[in-house]
């Protein structure tokens, strides 16, 4: 399987991989999260641990249960983390957390596990079931970099219990967090069907399924039905685009399990969205990879404008499809497009517009930035690397203990 990933990365890489799997083909290691589908989570999960696998290295993926309120719950405290201000945490959510994380503790094994990761913070105080000789390392996937002073002394606690912590980016590094703190950005997987080539009938049945021409301009933001995604922003930013410029917009989207306000946000971008026939809102299964892909590759410029991001790795995708891309210049946005180079970042609706229309009048340089773009993943996003990064993690924590 690995030898598969050859002809996209470098032989050294190959070397290094192949010598950890070595070191650790005896460690057992359990990935803990809130969702099977829906987020890039749960889509790096479904890579990495079947990989994982074929390496050799014994590696199992569980999930909590939940019901809506306790969904309801993590939301809140998800938003909270992102950015202070919203609506408070208070002691029936802590209960409600509580109880939900005790039930889980009788639901997933863990006890057989060398190394346990527990994904974001909604499995976060499974933490209680760790033994004696376990290492546990908290994957955050979030900036928790200015939470809410409330929720963060609530899981701070639980935080500090773990044995080691993994950030996208140093920025995300909360001052509180006191064990050891691991910088692993996220990947895409160059053979996952969202990423892989495609005949150019099946891109182009694609757009005429949902009705988009595939003769005019395309812009396109793939993201969940997440107010912090800001696709309202989006549908700004294409209003003032269409004045001079003939385009399309698609915002290509998905629920998520563990995530109650989807179908809320879903339905305020239809409103917003009114009856312009070229705005085509898509929520879409979320194993519809194929049709992602077949998207992206058909999209003229792609745009990512999150008022908050953990790292977004729909930006990734783009870029390995050859796109420039124009995000926020915020999380892990700013660590993936180099200003100018391989895209734009952008702090304003109007500054999205203006860089839209800039993409959509010079093709030469979209070609110049899609070819940047796609070598940018190829040499720091691909999952290899991530693969590579998780185990030297682990070699860390089980020498030093």
């Amino acid at each position: 399987m690995l030898e598969e990933y050859s002809r996209f990365i470098d032989s050294g890489t190959l070397r290094e991989l192949k010598r950890l799997v070595g070191e650790l083909k005896n460690v057992r290691i359990l990935h803990i999260n809130s969702t099977k589908k829906g987020g890039g989570v749960a889509e790096i999960l479904s890579r990495m641990v079947p990989l994982m696998e074929e390496l050799g290295i014994e590696t199992r993926w569980e999930v909590i249960k939940g019901n809506t309120e306790f969904f309801k719950v993590t939301k809140k405290i998800h938003n909270l983390l992102h950015m202070p201000g919203g609506e408070s945490l208070n002691h029936d959510d802590v209960i409600v957390y509580m109880k939900q994380t005790f039930e889980n503790t009788n639901l997933i094994d863990t006890d057989r596990y060398d190394v346990v990761f527990v994904h974001d913070p909604q499995p976060l105080g499974l933490i209680i079931k760790k033994l004696k000789g376990q290492k546990w390392v908290w994957r955050c996937h979030i900036d928790i970099s200015t939470p809410d002073e409330e929720v963060w002394k609530f899981l701070e606690t639980f935080v500090n219990s773990y044995d080691g912590s993994i950030f996208h980016i140093p920025e995300f590094v909360r001052e509180g967090v006191k064990i050891p703190a691991f910088i692993i950005p996220p990947s895409i997987d160059p053979l996952h069907d969202k990423n892989v080539d495609l005949e150019e009938d099946f891109v182009k049945n694609t757009l005429e399924r949902f009705g988009i021409d595939p003769s005019r301009p395309i812009v396109l933001q793939v993201s969940r039905f997440d107010r912090l995604k800001d696709p309202f922003g989006v549908i700004s930013a294409y209003r003032m685009v269409r004045k001079r410029h003939d385009c399309q917009l698609v915002l290509a989207g998905s629920f998520a399990d563990d995530d109650p306000e989807g179908e809320e946000v879903y339905r305020e971008v239809l409103n917003m969205k009114g009856n312009d026939p070229d705005i085509f809102v898509l929520n879409l299964p979320p194993d519809s990879h194929r049709e992602i892909n077949a998207l992206q590759r058909s999209a003229t410029v792609v745009v990512q404008k999150s008022i908050r991001e953990g790292f977004g790795l729909v930006v990734s995708e783009a870029m390995w499809k050859f796109k420039p891309v124009v995000g926020s210049n915020i999380g892990g946005i700013r660590r993936q497009i180099i200003n100018g180079i391989t895209g734009y970042l952008v702090n304003s609706v109007e500054g999205t517009a203006f860089r839209i229309k800039q993409l959509l009048m010079n093709p030469d340089s979209r070609e110049l930035m899609g070819k940047n773009a796609h070598e940018r993943v190829r040499h720091s996003f691909l999952i290899t690397r991530h693969i590579k990064d998780y185990l030297m993690v682990i070699y860390n924590l089980l020498r030093n203990s």
